[in-house]
């Protein structure tokens, strides 16, 4: 059996920093890695349904933002597979089926799902498909037979439980399911950048994101903004680097050769940090630098959105073709799994001869 990556994100917004730094770039590298035979890329819509039942618009409009996002980062249809998730309806009756193999008390032990019903303030009234999406992930996962899943450390318990439903099925059905490996993030920095405003989340809502389509002078006006060390009042005054978001920034992106590029003074950015540190730099250089970085990441990530957008029929295509491949890869899957737990009564051959046999007798 070959290797096989499935990941993707929920069409709640355009992509962020975060989503790229994260995972977008190096779903990329793995894309032209060569290590792979195939390479699912899921637009979770179904999944952001779960607690955007009552704006379906939103997701409906985000579909097309993700797409041209993952277009223009690299994502390349010819080695990658991307699809809709709620264009492969085989997701949703595996996940039918694996919901007899989890229980109330274990997904309420979830940490991510705990967290996550936090945050969306669900205590009190949580709405099933989305108390349930652990179950659903592992559909996702397991239809395409998975091997590698791509996840930052928050998202492991997750993907535990996925691993949970995998060894259930297998023990009490037969080898039937593969169980998926996590691969974490090299850049721990990567795993979470926080927002402009110096808050531990990217959130749409909080207004603190760059986004991979923000236009040259949007970038520049929120990387001016950023939130940095407050106490570093004066250029002369030291400067700490803890919480300081410019700083976090320029550790997720900046390399020596922007350094050579933009900012000849220094070497690398333990020179910066170390002469911010000691007083005597001021932060706006130090956000010029970073903007500088910045741009010359998103440039060409901004001219390839610019030339997509003008065929958006084009990219409806693409999907259409991807969740054509990936519905007929989970159709195989779901077929396999309906033999092990012998509800295959139509194909069953010998089932049938069996009791026509115990009716003549």
């Amino acid at each position: 059996m070959g290797k096989i990556i499935l990941t993707g994100d929920r069409p709640t917004g355009k992509l962020h920093l975060g989503h790229y730094v994260g995972s977008l770039k190096r779903r990329v590298e793995l894309q032209n890695s060569g290590e792979y035979d195939k390479i699912f890329i899921m637009i979770a819509d179904a999944q952001a349904l779960t607690d955007n039942a009552d704006n379906p618009d939103k997701v409906r409009e985000n579909i097309i933002e993700v797409a041209l996002d993952y277009l223009s980062c690299g994502l390349d249809p010819s080695k990658s597979h991307l699809f809709i998730q709620s264009q492969v309806p085989e997701l949703t009756e595996l996940s039918f089926y694996y919901m007899n193999l989890v229980t109330v008390s274990r997904l309420q032990r979830n940490p991510t799902v705990k967290s996550e019903i936090q945050m969306r303030n669900f205590e009190t009234s949580i709405p099933v498909g989305f108390f349930t999406y652990p179950i659903s992930q592992a559909s996702d996962i397991t239809a395409f037979k998975a091997t590698t899943v791509p996840v930052g450390e928050d998202q492991l318990p997750m993907l535990e439980q996925a691993r949970e439903i995998v060894r259930k099925f297998n023990s009490v059905y037969g080898e039937t399911l593969v169980e998926p490996e996590a691969l974490i993030p090299e850049n721990t920095i990567c795993s979470r950048l926080p927002g402009t405003d110096g808050k531990a989340k990217m959130s749409k809502s909080l207004g603190n994101c760059i986004y991979l389509s923000d236009s040259e002078e949007d970038v520049r006006q929120k990387v001016f903004s950023m939130y940095t060390d407050p106490n570093h009042i004066k250029v002369s005054d030291p400067g700490s680097l803890e919480g300081n978001t410019v700083f976090i920034y320029l550790d997720a992106f900046a390399t020596d050769e922007h350094f050579k590029e933009f900012l000849p003074e220094y070497q690398n950015l333990d020179e910066l940090k170390a002469h911010y540190q000691r007083g005597g730099l001021g932060d706006m250089k130090v956000k010029r630098f970073l903007n500088d970085v910045l741009q010359h990441e998103l440039a060409p990530i901004r001219a390839r959105r610019k030339e997509l957008e003008q065929n958006i029929p084009a990219i409806y295509d693409i999907l259409r073709e991807g969740s054509i491949i990936a519905q007929k890869e989970a159709a195989k899957t779901l077929s396999e799994v309906k033999t092990a737990m012998r509800i295959n009564y139509f194909d069953d051959a010998e089932l049938i001869q069996a009791q026509q046999l115990k009716y003549n007798s």
